[in-house]
């Protein structure tokens, strides 16, 4: 009964993308979803696609270990997605962009700061790696098959959902997995593992009052959480994706706000079933395995099917979400840059373009992604390694230069550059210099060195062009001319990203094109 629920809720997967089709009519819809969710799907599907599986499978592992103090990772990415939501989601908004780089461009009027894209797309193309990793483990012990089957399995069904219908099928399959993780850890794995365990009372009669100390994961732990996940929240392509996506600035930022309040309650949840679960079930080496441990131990078959569903969901909403980031970042940014490398010319890229192939197109990206995922998941054992180094980057390397162009009015192209690029360098280097791509100082160099270099070269460098931050204050404001969008019929981003680069007043024009065509007023989502 449990592999039937399970090949029941991948299978919903696909008939949930397929309905997706149905609302995909452009490039906007692909990509942000029309840019028209309502406060309940944005609720819903920003929860999922930044609760994956570190934060389901991983919490709960945490839990076992480590007691209640297990729930710091989930409160980080929490406090992360609070801080975005009441801080920078409103404004994040207004910009009408689809990617980091597209904003970059737009705030320092520079066509070099596409160049942070190949980061971007390191950094979503692991993320999708080791959640579909992530879920292949638990289909090998399902299904019985082996690693790469497991893989090909899991992997084609997120790709195949994603690409029909972009993120409109995800943004449907997202609530679906909403729903089975909010079932299958708050109203059974929570309230089963607490009974077994005996409460409050029994947990610390067999673990002792330790079990509730906040500090036992280690202070240094706790930071690096912080410093890495909160911060990865603030400027991940993933999470500005589904940001993208609200139909008004209030729906971004109340809608996520609620998000970060579930989170919250998530990693709570998940470290007290851990916690239970070391009660009742002591001896587990390997943290990983406990949420199917206590699944196996506790639930009646068919309930256990439930829960198993939810863990594949959240690694799924990851998965997903991070390939279609991928596939943006990599048609919007990086093969724009590619182009220009190769002197290929951007206006005769957008004097090329058809709009009505700019679906396909997207989808192409999507599969052709997807089925890199798949591979490199195949052929890779362990690729935490390289999800560090991801996250390290997009930290240490583009953190400074993406919040700094919302809060630093001063700060110019040239420091945004130079931070990115010094602030990646010295992050590698340190990794290097240490041996130890997991080590916490790699972060901390990069980050100290990037914030230094964008002061320093910010204020010995010539001011921003009053005609780009015109643009750029003009957008943060919500002005920004809709009937010309309206009118303009090229919606594809890497179209319009050509046409910004063919613009020879460079700065100020070149920002304001990303954009076009993507911000036609439609009948808004719930």
């Amino acid at each position: 009964m449990d592999i039937a629920i399970i090949i029941i809720y991948l299978g919903a997967m696909l008939l949930f993308g397929w309905w997706g089709k149905s609302r995909t009519k452009n490039s906007a819809d692909f990509l942000v979803a029309g840019r028209r969710l309502g406060p309940g799907l944005y609720t819903g599907t920003m929860a999922a696609v930044v609760l994956g599986g570190a934060s389901t499978v991983g919490g709960v592992g945490l839990g076992y270990k480590y007691g209640i103090s297990g729930m710091w990772l989930v409160v980080s990415i929490a406090v992360g997605l609070f801080l975005l939501s009441i801080l920078f989601a409103s404004r994040i908004q207004k910009l009408k962009v689809y990617t980091v780089a597209q904003m970059l461009k737009l705030r320092y009027g520079m066509n070099a700061t596409s160049s942070s894209g190949i980061v971007m797309m390191a950094y979503t193309l692991m993320l999708s790696v080791t959640s579909t990793i992530a879920y292949a483990t638990i289909f090998n012990v399902l299904f019985g098959t082996d690693r790469t089957i497991s893989v090909i399995i899991g992997g084609g069904i997120v790709m195949l959902y994603s690409s029909i219908g972009g993120m409109w099928s995800i943004t449907l399959t997202d609530m679906v997995q909403f729903v089975l993780k909010t079932i299958g850890v708050f109203f059974l794995l929570l309230p089963f593992a607490w009974a077994n365990a005996g409460g409050y009372e029994g947990i610390v009669d067999r673990l002792g009052a330790a079990a509730f100390d906040l500090g036992a994961i280690g202070v240094d732990t706790i930071i690096t959480f912080f410093v890495i996940y909160t911060f990865g929240m603030l400027i991940g392509q993933d999470i500005w994706q589904r940001v993208f996506t609200a139909r008004s600035p209030k729906v971004a930022k109340w809608g996520g706000t609620a998000a970060a309040v579930y989170c919250l309650l998530y990693g709570v949840a998940g470290a007290v079933i851990g916690m239970s679960a070391a009660a009742f079930l002591p001896g587990i080496e390997a943290s990983d395995d406990v949420y199917a441990a206590i699944t196996q131990q506790i639930l009646p078959v068919g309930l256990s099917g439930i829960v198993l569903a939810a863990a594949v969901a959240a690694m799924m909403s990851t998965a997903s979400g991070a390939l279609i980031a991928t596939a943006t970042v990599a048609r919007a940014d990086v093969m724009p840059l590619v182009k220009r490398l190769f002197g290929r010319s951007a206006a005769d890229a957008a004097a090329n373009a058809n709009p009505e192939h700019d679906v396909r197109s997207n989808r192409l990206y999507v599969m052709v992604l997807g089925i890199a995922v798949i591979i490199v998941a195949a052929l890779l054992n362990d690729v935490v390694a390289a999800l560090t180094v991801a996250y390290d980057i997009l930290v240490g390397g583009l953190l400074v230069a993406i919040l700094g162009g919302f809060v630093w009015k001063r700060a110019t192209g040239a420091g945004a550059l130079w931070s990115m690029g010094v602030g990646t360098v010295v992050t590698l280097g340190t990794m290097a210099i240490m041996g130890n791509v997991l080590a916490n100082e790699p972060i901390y160099f990069g980050l100290g060195a990037s914030l230094l270099v964008y002061i320093v070269v910010s204020l010995l460098t010539p001011k921003t062009p009053a005609s780009v931050l015109k643009i750029w204050n003009d957008r943060l404001a919500g002005r920004y001319e809709d009937e010309a969008a309206d009118a303009h019929t090229h919606t594809d981003a890497d179209t319009a990203t050509a046409t910004d680069a063919a613009a020879t007043d460079a700065a100020a024009t070149d920002a304001a094109a990303p954009v076009a065509g993507s911000v036609a007023t439609r009948p808004a989502a719930e």
